[in-house]
């Protein structure tokens, strides 16, 4: 059998750049040689598209250095990148792609779009699916059609605050109590998000926000244990979720620095859980994954509350791999190695239907 060539994409432009590069060093060990030839390519955080030489580059960072632009081609008669180097040209085609890139520009359907164009074969969600999840008010009016209780909310448009900030906090202090949740609608790994207990608090919170995006979400504080959920499968292939696992923040919520930087911070799979709504959060991943047309994977996140309330969070289109992410310890608990399911949902993007 003949070897294929994967491109694997990351960094990204977004604030999840270094995130990107962390889950890529992980997922490209593990991707099998003997079946694929691996083609990194690495986007800085300006947007230049360069060839990284291996993962060591990628860990320290010497990627950014290079001096091969890599850039896929959106011919869909080539189905290949172009590497170029000091003037000159070359082809080099490319059986599938892999793009292992959180947050805008990599998450949110825009490079979904490249590989539907240049008809690509890509790890991950389409188009759709991506952009709706990506964007957690659009996520909300979706998953309000399935009668999962979610978090109340309120919607604020960042020219509307900027135009008039005392009617839009007027207007949340009048739909939510304090404390509440400030988030940008489209970032990821806590990006841009505070808790505000009071006025001042929510003003601070709502300029952070509108810093990350021009959509805000701002949205009832939630108490309970912080729950996710993997998801594998789609299209004419069973929807499976993992069990679930819990997240024990050394902060008063689990910001970006309480994800990836401190120590504290630490993940049990499998927690004890009140009642079965660890198996109601399973179902409910994988309604949620569904009714955003969901394909390849997703974590799904929830709370659920000391009587067993299950409450919706977000989801997350391409979750992390990082050494402390939980989609593939959840995967691993019900025995699926991380080589085992890189390699599945390598051959989903192989098996997606087309158009």
């Amino acid at each position: 059998m003949s070897k294929k060539t994967i491109a694997v994409l990351f960094g990204g432009q977004s604030s999840e750049h270094i995130v990107s590069c962390m889950s890529a060093a992980n997922v490209i060990d593990q991707i099998d040689t003997l079946r694929y030839d691996i083609l990194l390519i690495g986007i800085t955080e300006a947007g230049r598209w360069l060839r990284a030489d291996s993962v060591e580059d990628i860990r320290s960072g010497a990627w950014r250095e290079s001096r091969v632009e890599a850039v896929i081609s959106p011919d869909a008669t080539e189905k290949c990148v172009i590497l170029t180097e000091n003037g000159e040209s070359r082809r080099i085609p490319i059986d599938v792609a892999f793009p292992i890139l959180h947050g805008p520009y990599g998450e949110d359907g825009t490079v979904q779009g490249l590989f539907e164009m240049a008809r690509i074969p890509y790890v991950g969600c389409g188009v759709l699916s991506s952009a709706v999840s990506m964007d957690k008010l659009y996520t909300k009016l979706i998953v309000s059609t399935l009668k999962i209780r979610q978090a109340a909310y309120v919607p604020v448009l960042a020219w509307r605050l900027k135009k008039d900030p005392d009617a839009i906090v007027s207007q949340i202090e009048q739909s939510l109590p304090y404390p509440v949740f400030v988030k940008p609608a489209n970032a990821g790994s806590s990006r841009g998000i505070t808790k505000a207990e009071n006025r001042q608090q929510l003003l601070e919170g709502l300029k952070e926000a509108s810093g990350h995006d021009t959509k805000i979400l701002v949205e009832e504080a939630i108490s309970g244990h912080e729950i996710e959920c993997a998801v594998l499968g789609g299209g004419d292939k069973p929807v499976l979720s993992s069990g679930v696992g819990e997240i024990l923040a050394a902060a008063d919520f689990y910001d970006f620095d309480a994800k990836y930087f401190n120590e504290e911070s630490c993940t049990v799979i499998d927690p004890e859980l009140p009642g079965d709504s660890a198996e109601r959060v399973r179902k409910a991943a994988e309604q949620i994954f569904n009714a955003v047309d969901g394909y390849g994977l997703a974590r799904v996140d929830f709370f659920v509350k000391e009587d067993g309330e299950i409450v919706f969070n977000e989801i997350n289109t391409m979750p992390g791999f990082t050494a402390i992410s939980m989609y593939p310890m959840l995967w691993e608990a019900r025995g699926l190695s991380k080589r085992i399911l890189i390699d599945r949902l390598i051959t989903l993007a192989f098996e997606r239907k087309s158009r």
